[in-house]
């Protein structure tokens, strides 16, 4: 895979990267989800650092951008984001959504999982409407945002980097949930400091704003139910008067 910095060509493009890979002398776009898991373009070329059961584990962790790898025998494996195809990102939650399966009421990422894992015979056309597909390496460090810096359960949020400035901080105003026994009893308003140190694919425009949980069931929980609207202000220096 091989990024191209179309700014160093001058303005007047769409974005500033690009991602693809070389065909010849061309730079053709890079392989797509279908192409790497369905038709396992990339099998035998020694580039996989895990193996997992469960192909909805992998897609959870792709769109989470990094996490944890249980092994079973007591070894817990860091797993961090490492490159990304520069296909465009499509939800598929929203795809399930227009196609009637679920209402946006009940539509989370329990309920993804539970759909997907109760109807095998749709997964693959479900997964592949997302072309995007995430790399990843292994690290015993704590996750990362976009600025390199070790995120914060609760406290660090992802935007869309176009937008806004990296390292700023913010104050969010949403609801959380109340969990009792793994389940989420009622909704609770909230309003605390944040720091902007993520983004990702799926994070898009102005009005999209993800807080990260840290890992853990609750966390799990929580991440997957929260889409509620909320408020954010960024904390700006004011310019000093000449």
């Amino acid at each position: 895979m091989i990024e191209v910095d179309l700014s160093q060509f001058g303005a007047g493009f769409p974005k500033d990267k690009l991602f693809g890979r070389l065909d010849g002398k061309k730079v053709v776009p890079y392989y797509s989800r279908e192409e790497i898991d369905g038709k396992r373009l990339l099998a035998d070329k020694n580039l996989e650092i895990l193996w997992c059961s469960d192909l909805v584990d992998i897609y959870v962790l792709q769109v989470q951008g990094s996490g944890k790898v249980d092994l079973g025998d007591g070894n817990i494996l860091g797993v961090l984001y490492d490159g990304q195809n520069g296909r465009p990102y499509t939800s598929i939650g929203k795809y399930l959504i227009d196609a009637g399966v679920m209402t946006r009421d009940t539509m989370s990422m329990q309920a993804l999982r539970e759909y997907l894992r109760s109807h095998p015979e749709k997964l693959n056309e479900v997964l592949y409407r997302n072309q995007s597909y995430v790399f990843f390496r292994l690290d015993t460090g704590p996750s990362l945002g976009n600025i390199g810096v070790p995120l914060t359960p609760g406290r660090s949020i992802a935007t869309d980097s176009r937008l806004f400035p990296k390292g700023a901080l913010g104050l969010i105003t949403s609801q959380k949930p109340v969990i009792e026994n793994n389940e989420i009893k009622k909704w609770v308003p909230f309003t605390r400091f944040v720091m902007n140190q993520d983004t990702g694919g799926a994070i898009k425009g102005p009005g999209r704003v993800d807080l990260f949980f840290g890992q853990g069931a609750d966390a799990e929980l929580t991440a997957g139910n929260l889409q509620h609207e909320g408020k954010l202000y960024f904390l700006l220096r004011r310019k000093q008067e000449e």
